[in-house]
């Protein structure tokens, strides 16, 4: 009875968090109109999930399910905002599933719609090459109450109506297994059912600091780092792909953990 008092205190470990048996998951960091760098990590991954299928046919198991999470941020900056959105609509990877998450750019641009006020906020954070990229031009800054709604007509015209069910139809998160797939982040110590759209897709102060248990390992975008960034709580994988030409996806299979990049 004494001896068993007196050994030694063993710490018990979580297990790694995983996703599901049978789902090989990648998350794709925040785009924002480079369709180059979507195309060339999209092969990457192609050939990465027919790797793995290849690998469970020679030990007789099923091939996994692949799954490509989108972080959100398609538009604005790069110049091909437009074309990204295309590529994700008419050219979805085959055999993938494809989940598509709502990004604080995206949620500018429809704010833009219906609200022109927005405009000046919308249009300094790169809101000018996503007009570009939907020919809409001829505007100089800085631009007054008429001007915007002006613009604002203008995108609505040139914007196909599949762009925009598309973009009305963005998801704010996505679950797989121990893992939260958001934009932005979540609010720490809010309850799951409570979370607030507008923190997943805009937060940074009180959730990048933060060391608290989320409850599920947090995957984001939106706040740019030189490498993807792994905490205790969360992995940040947006490498600001529009300007340092570095887009970065997560991939996750069972408990096993690797990045993808251009």
């Amino acid at each position: 009875m004494i001896a068993t008092l007196l050994r030694p205190f063993r710490r018990v470990s979580a297990p790694p968090p995983a996703v599901p048996p049978g789902r090989l998951v990648y998350a794709i960091g925040d785009i924002h109109g480079r369709d180059d760098l979507l195309v060339r990590l999209r092969e990457t991954i192609r050939a990465d999930a027919q790797a793995a299928a290849r690998e469970a046919a020679a030990e007789g198991r099923p091939a996994p399910q692949p799954v490509v999470i989108h972080l959100g941020d398609y538009v604005d900056r790069g110049l091909h905002s437009r074309e990204a959105i295309g590529l994700l609509l008419d050219a979805p990877l085959p055999g993938f599933e494809s989940i598509h998450l709502k990004g604080n750019h995206e949620d500018m641009l429809l704010r833009f719609l219906d609200d022109p006020s927005i405009g000046r906020v919308w249009l300094a954070n790169g809101g000018d090459a996503t007009l570009a990229s939907y020919g809409v031009g001829n505007w100089r800054p800085p631009l007054d109450d008429a001007g915007l709604e002006d613009l604002r007509h203008r995108l609505r015209a040139a914007l196909p109506p599949r762009h925009l069910a598309f973009l009305r139809g963005l998801a704010h998160c996505h679950e797989e297994g121990d893992y939260l797939f958001v934009h932005a982040g979540v609010r720490p110590g809010v309850a799951p059912a409570e979370r607030r759209p507008e923190d997943m897709m805009w937060i940074r102060d009180g959730f990048l600091d933060s060391r608290a248990d989320h409850g599920q390992m947090v995957v984001h975008g939106h706040s740019i780092e030189y490498r993807p960034d792994e905490r205790p709580n969360r992995i940040g994988i947006d490498t600001g792909a529009f300007a340092t030409g570095r887009l970065t996806a997560l991939a996750l299979a069972g408990a096993t953990r690797r990045f993808l990049s251009t």
